[in-house]
């Protein structure tokens, strides 16, 4: 670590706590105890008040421990921050009202050599979604679904909701355990645990017309409600072994509930697990779909009827063109 990030590191590490000694600095950041001591005296005269206590057992403690001097970015930390924000460029945050606004406040807060590189970073780093025709940075704005902000403020607060769900031309209503909000695909997804019917549900926000605290006062624990999913697993149908290719391929788009195993240190080999429900008709195209999508280096170790047969059809009504 470089000195002038260990710096900034330690004047956190130091605030966090009402006491602390040399040792543990130079066990914390593995450095010398001539080097933490000259790093603390560097830190001190930065302006940071620590008080030394003397004795055996002394050690520091921080004056009010309430002064903490200006976080210093390094000039990669600034870049790795600033291409971070450049990625996720058309995508529906919540809470981002303007990127114009925000990336100017960023900008301000630098260097001009600094501010010199990331328009550079901007002219010549393209992600996916955006317009190489209109990639400006500043002129982008976010525009996330309304709920969502609700949402997620309302999550801040407990996982314990009820919320109201559009279902064709009715409302309904439904106590739940949020497990999880996620972004797949574009858009947001809640994923829960009913509370009425005691099984999973997932339900797309777009659909979320209010949320609300569940006023619900006997509660299954997080405990119980993990316990009763475990029991409700469906049983794994689909097996692929995935090569190199095909792992590069997961790692460009996979669903949200399928996760690989790696079966090798380097991590080019990995066992991938699932089930699919071949009553559901949008998931067995999507899924076959994604399966089609890991190419010729995956290898079916199990797969449902239904999934072959899509694959066969979809395979018959390609067109191959002749010369």
């Amino acid at each position: 670590m470089k000195k002038v990030e260990r710096i900034n590191t330690m004047m956190r590490y130091i605030n966090n706590r009402a006491h602390f000694t040399i040792s543990e600095i130079m066990q914390e950041f593995n450095i010398s105890r001539s080097t933490a001591i000259r790093d603390i005296r560097e830190i001190e005269a930065m302006g940071m008040p620590l008080v030394a206590e003397v004795g055996r057992d002394g050690g520091y403690f921080v004056m009010n421990n309430s002064v903490l001097p200006a976080v210093r970015f390094t000039d990669n930390e600034i870049k790795a921050l600033f291409i971070a924000f450049m990625a996720t460029r058309n995508q529906q945050l919540p809470f981002l009202k303007s990127r114009h606004s925000l990336a100017e406040k960023l900008l301000g807060l630098i260097s001009e050599n600094q501010q010199d590189d990331l328009v550079l970073l901007n002219k010549i780093l393209l992600f996916e979604g955006t317009n190489p025709n209109n990639p400006d940075l500043l002129d982008l704005s976010d525009l996330p679904d309304p709920m969502l902000e609700k949402l997620i403020q309302t999550l801040l607060l407990d996982s314990y909701l009820t919320i109201t769900i559009k279902e064709e031309a009715a409302l309904k209503s439904y106590s739940m355990y949020l497990l999880y909000l996620y972004h797949e695909k574009g858009s947001w997804l809640i994923e829960g645990f009913d509370l009425n019917d005691e099984k999973r549900q997932i339900f797309p926000v777009s659909k979320l017309t209010d949320v609300e605290l569940s006023s619900v006062k006997k509660r299954l624990s997080k405990k119980k409600i993990l316990e009763k999913l475990g029991q409700q697993g469906e049983k794994i149908n689909l097996v692929l072994e995935l090569g190199p290719k095909a792992i590069a391929q997961y790692k460009k788009y996979h669903p949200i509930s399928v996760s690989i195993s790696y079966t090798n240190p380097y991590q080019t080999t990995a066992i991938l697990r699932t089930f699919i429900d071949v009553n559901n008709l949008d998931e067995l195209t999507e899924l076959t779909n994604w399966i089609l999508f890991l190419g010729e280096d995956s290898k079916v170790r199990e797969v449902p009827e239904e999934v072959l047969a899509v694959i066969q059809k979809r395979l018959g009504k390609m067109v191959i063109p002749h010369n």
